[in-house]
């Protein structure tokens, strides 16, 4: 099959030497051998390598695509495939009709379907082709010892890191269940280092992009001599080949079968809980043969099942590095606190709870389940201390107001479910007003309890969840954390005063 050029797009045509296969319902393009000998261009070869990228998305000219192509070096797959009658997208798997939508294609001059589940990524469509790289890979300069970290791991953390390690040499799966605060990122570093020395790529995804940009500093000083990709929306790496790439689970929609060695932080978070085109993106992402490591200080119930029946490769870490128990949730009936706060009053118990704190100078996490609760309550409070904020997702002073809380200008930060992770303040107590409300689940309450306690100068803090009722959700929260500290205690992990 040849393309042409045709208005800066590429349209298959007939020739007299071989069948050409029509634009719309077909699922595969034969790839034309390999040259070795062809002398092909190195940055399309850096650009395209573990990538499935739309034509658009490509600097370089279309006879230059084509040559490649036709010298074994480019292979082209449909972006939207049939299976019978119904289409999926191969870039992302969306199989559901409601995604899809048609529009007149400028292209082929049909009428032609698109995803719109991966459309922020480029639009995918009937007749749209994703181009990958089929010759050989970028050289990479090895090293005898990429690692530069000098620090020490906790008993804890070494056991889990040497399992890290196995699953790498060994391509396998491992899930890392470790509590909050226990020290995930360093327990990887030795993992990398072992791949990293065996020419392999790394990618450390994760759904949030500010766990990107918190790790990517901190993982280029563990690895000072190796390239290291961040990849989020708006990136500047976007293109850049690397050894070890970090990244939003949503940037994997551009990869495919590029790495040896995929480690999935957050696995329980939102978006990539709920969106099965992340899951479907971070297995396409993978080698046939290759390593994935799953981080979470809360798998779901169907993973913790799976670990106590034997049948998931887990290692936990249930103690933090200082050596202290997690703080362990307090549940305080607080009665209808929503009917009170509409006539602008809140429970003599949480405000006792809030009075001790401000009284005290110690600072607190006050979590809401909505952000017109959140919003009411601010002005109450701010009667008995001025120095109280209040945060949420598209609050446009976020960061802002959580450097304050770092800084001490802050007495109280009332959030939203927004600061249940990837936050850390050193000597805080939290609370939970609404705890019984549908969106603190386990793994939401278990995150919340786990910003309490995790500096060695301030180990402990007080965690009470205030409720009208208490869930499931709450009690198998603290089920899971007092197991956890039991499990600390007798691997001999936490010190027993």
């Amino acid at each position: 099959m040849r393309f042409i050029a045709q208005e800066d797009k590429l349209i298959p045509v007939k020739t007299k030497t071989e069948n050409t296969l029509p634009l719309g319902k077909i699922n595969s393009i034969p790839d034309p051998p390999l040259h070795p000998s062809f002398r092909f261009n190195p940055a399309l070869q850096e650009f395209l390598t573990g990538k499935q990228l739309l034509v658009d998305e490509l600097p370089f000219s279309l006879n230059e695509i084509q040559n490649h192509y036709e010298h074994g070096h480019l292979t082209y797959r449909k972006a939207i495939i049939y299976i019978g009658r119904k289409p999926t997208c191969v870039r992302c798997g969306n199989k559901d009709l409601s995604w899809f939508a048609s529009f007149p294609c400028a292209r082929c001059g049909e009428t032609c379907l698109y995803c719109r589940k991966c459309l922020m990524m480029g639009r995918v469509s009937s007749c749209a082709l994703l181009l990958g790289w089929k010759g050989p890979p970028p050289s990479t300069t090895l090293s005898d010892q990429p690692l530069a970290w000098s620090g020490t791991l906790s008993a804890g953390q070494k056991t889990a890191s040497d399992q890290v390690v196995e699953a790498v040499q060994q391509n396998k799966e491992l899930l890392v269940w470790a509590v909050c605060g226990a020290g995930k990122t360093e327990v990887l570093f030795q993992g990398i280092n072992t791949a990293l020395k065996a020419g392999k790529r790394v990618c450390i995804a994760t759904p949030r992009t500010d766990v990107v940009l918190e790790l990517t500093p901190r993982l280029k000083a563990a690895f000072p001599e190796i390239k290291v990709a961040s990849l989020y929306g708006g990136s500047e790496d976007r293109h850049l080949h690397a050894p070890l790439t970090i990244a939003t689970t949503h940037q994997l929609l551009r990869f495919y079968q590029a790495f040896d060695t995929v480690i999935l932080d957050e696995v329980d978070a939102f978006p990539y809980t709920v969106e099965a085109s992340l899951q479907y993106a971070a297995a396409q992402a993978r080698k046939p043969t290759s390593a994935m490591i799953y981080l979470t200080a809360t798998p779901n119930e169907k993973w913790q099942r799976e670990c106590q029946q034997g049948k998931r490769n887990y290692t936990t870490i249930p103690a933090r590095f200082h050596r202290h128990p997690l703080p362990v949730p307090e549940f305080a009936w607080c009665g209808n606190w929503q009917k009170l706060l509409r006539n602008d009053k809140l429970p003599a118990n949480i405000l006792r709870w809030i009075q001790t704190r401000l009284q005290a100078g110690k600072q607190a996490l006050i979590f809401f389940p909505h952000i017109p609760l959140m919003e009411k309550t601010l002005p109450i409070l701010r009667e008995f201390e001025p120095k109280i904020a209040a945060v949420h997702a598209e609050d446009p002073e976020r960061k802002e107001k959580v450097q304050q809380m770092r800084n001490k200008e802050l007495a109280l930060l009332l959030t939203t479910t927004i600061l249940e992770r990837g936050v850390t303040f050193p000597n805080i107590d939290v609370a939970v007003i609404g705890a019984e409300e549908p969106i603190f689940t386990e793994s939401a309450l278990v995150q919340i309890a786990g910003r309490a306690g995790r500096s060695a100068d301030h180990p402990t803090g007080n965690v009470t969840f205030f409720h009208y009722g208490k869930t499931n959700a709450m009690l198998k929260a603290q089920k899971q954390i007092v197991s956890m500290n039991r499990e600390g205690v007798e691997r001999g992990l936490i010190d027993v005063e």
